[in-house]
């Protein structure tokens, strides 16, 4: 398995425990949670059942008895008539089993079998509580792609199972260095170069990845999988957000918005954006965006919640409004076209920006501070009549009192830095050091693709750099 070592450690821990234990694992739909699951417990597994994406509460418990009769390997002659029955069946079957090793009870895709009005979650609650608990020999899983369900119904759960939870683990995507270790496994030979363009379309999501076939370049997997008539992610975004949120309009309208904003908006200007009225709609979906890991806030700099930017943080959302949606229309040879194209140019200034916030760890080992703190931030200053505003990408504020202003660039060559450019840079940090009265050192920092090129200009004004190959390190 790629990745995943501190999940697994945690999901092992379980097993060697004296007591039963309760395990919650979410993440993003396709990022590999029951993969996961499967690959560490499935030896221990005494039943499992995966929720029926709208299926009704009758559906949900004929699903039930199927896989508990699959388990016991002894029939159960009809189908219990709600939850509390149906746990029944599912104690009377686990009483049976020998307690001298860990047994796992896996219920995948669980926001779905919680049907509305069908009790489920107080039902596995009383189980938990009456009988599981009191055992030493089961781990409970539960898992859902609903981060946000997952977490308030269950984890943060004022009732039955209020702090009833033994570990819970939130799968992430691949970040670029597993991404690429994916691609090895997988015996598919591609530069750093060609990686990072599959990742700023599709993100770390290893069932986007494992599409990407040996021999293919990134810009024939790029048109094969989201732009031919055939292609598996040409339509995956129609079913992404409705498999997860109830009302997912609402969450659409949002991400919508967000896609099609390069540096973010403020929450007055979603709302301005996407026409929502405030209030509790555009509240909840919200939430359940930004504890889904769809969205990420990310603070200005010198302020600490008011005036907080939102990004979409989810690599194939914005590339489907960007080009799959607008490109219905398949032609040989689609995508090749519109990545010479000006909007693709700009796609990908924003796309690696994306990218460099998902890496700070590596940002902070190029630079050799991997071990002071720091708190990251952007900047936005609008300018008036007198004065140009400013802004800057990535700001890492440092406790040893440095400051790197970060400036990221992507560019098909090294970037050449010019007069113009260096006199904009020294000019920025100026302004900065004004606006906020700074008492620290301010180094201005490149972040690049392919690097950067050596002139006068670079050495009077770059004081470090970060280039691609730092992002994809471990």
């Amino acid at each position: 398995m790629i990745g995943r070592k501190e999940q697994i450690r945690k999901m092992e821990d379980l097993l060697r425990s004296g007591k039963s234990e309760f395990l919650a694992v979410s993440g993003r739909r396709r990022v590999g949670k029951t993969y996961l699951v499967e690959t560490v417990y499935q030896k221990y597994f005494c039943f499992s059942i995966t929720g029926i994406q709208k299926g009704s509460m009758e559906e949900q418990l004929t699903n039930f008895k199927i896989k508990l009769s699959e388990y016991s390997k002894s029939p159960v002659l009809s189908s219990p008539r709600n939850w509390q029955e149906a746990f029944f069946y599912l104690k009377t079957y686990l009483k049976s089993l020998d307690k001298r090793s860990k047994k796992v009870i896996f219920i995948d895709e669980l926001p779905w079998v919680h049907t509305p009005k069908s009790k489920f979650i107080q039902m596995l609650a009383h189980l938990w509580n009456d009988y599981l608990s009191k055992e030493k020999h089961f781990i409970l899983v539960i898992c859902g792609s609903a981060t946000s369900w997952i977490t308030n119904n269950i984890v943060n759960d004022k009732g039955g199972l209020h702090n009833r939870i033994s570990e819970i683990i939130r799968l992430l995507p691949f970040n670029l260095y597993e991404t690429k270790a994916f691609f090895k496994s997988r015996k598919i030979d591609l530069t750093d170069q060609e990686i990072v363009k599959i990742y700023m379309a599709l993100g770390g999501i290893p069932y986007y990845l494992e599409r990407i076939r040996k021999g293919e370049n990134s810009t024939t997997a790029l048109e094969r999988l989201c732009f031919k008539d055939d292609g598996i992610l040409k339509n995956e975004y129609n079913n992404l957000y409705k498999a997860l949120f109830k009302n997912a309009e609402t969450h659409e309208t949002i991400v919508e918005a967000l896609a099609k904003s390069r540096n973010g908006l403020t929450r007055h200007e979603i709302l301005a954006k996407s026409k929502i009225k405030a209030g509790g709609p555009y509240n909840r979906a919200m939430n359940d965006l930004l504890l889904s890991g769809f969205i990420t806030e990310r603070n200005m700099f010198g302020r600490k919640k008011r005036g907080s930017i939102y990004v979409l943080n989810d690599e194939y959302s914005v590339f489907y409004h960007r080009f799959i949606r607008k490109h219905k229309n398949y032609t040989r040879g689609m995508w090749s076209q519109i990545s010479m194209s000006q909007p693709y140019k700009i796609w990908t200034g924003f796309a690696f920006e994306a990218i460099c916030f998902k890496h700070i760890d590596q940002i902070k080992y190029a630079l050799g501070i991997s071990a002071v703190y720091t708190e990251i931030s952007a900047m936005r200053v609008e300018g008036n009549e007198s004065e140009k505003g400013f802004q800057i990408d990535l700001i890492i504020d440092r406790r040893d009192d440095v400051i790197n202003l970060c400036e990221i660039k992507y560019y098909n060559a090294l970037f050449t830095i010019d007069k113009s450019f260096a006199r904009r840079l020294v000019e920025r940090k100026q302004k900065f050091i004004e606006f906020t009265q700074t008492r620290k050192q301010v180094f201005n920092t490149i972040i690049s693709n392919h690097g950067v090129s050596r002139n006068k200009y670079s050495l009077e004004v770059m004081d470090s750099e970060v280039n691609l190959e730092a992002l994809m390190q471990k």
